[in-house]
């Protein structure tokens, strides 16, 4: 995790990792906070915000400055865009983009929980018994 990605996330868990239904998890060499487990903003290593924004409105938000796609390798994510460090590094600046999300992610129907790895071990089937002749 970078320094960079560190302090965005404290700065991002001062303004909304104290609000009910909020989780942290990390992702993407930084953080993603979670609400209802859908991601609302992320750390990245590079000192950007990953944020979410209703895909009907991306184009919208991607014309303000600042803004670029959210890319993985070679795909652009869906409902996802980055934030670059000069665009947030004002707190009011940061505010507001993490407002932005927020309202978007505050509509949405909350995830259900998917089962943890170690949970979702399947549980064997028990052994049938087969009946031996008597000699």
């Amino acid at each position: 995790m970078s320094p960079e990605s560190e302090e965005l996330a404290e700065r991002i868990r001062g303004l909304i990792g104290h609000k009910p239904g909020v989780i942290e998890k990390r992702m993407f060499g930084g953080f993603a906070f979670m609400l209802n487990g859908n991601m609302v903003a992320g750390s990245m290593s590079t000192g950007e915000i990953l944020l979410r924004a209703d895909p009907s409105r991306l184009d919208e938000i991607l014309s303000l400055p600042g803004a670029a796609p959210m890319k993985m390798g070679e795909r652009t994510m869906t409902g996802f865009y980055t934030v670059d460090y000069d665009a947030i590094a004002n707190d009011d600046d940061l505010k507001t983009w993490v407002d932005r999300s927020w309202a978007y992610v505050k509509a949405m129907p909350p995830k259900a929980e998917k089962p943890s790895a170690k949970k979702a071990v399947a549980k064997k089937a028990p052994a049938k018994k087969v009946a031996r002749k008597a000699r």
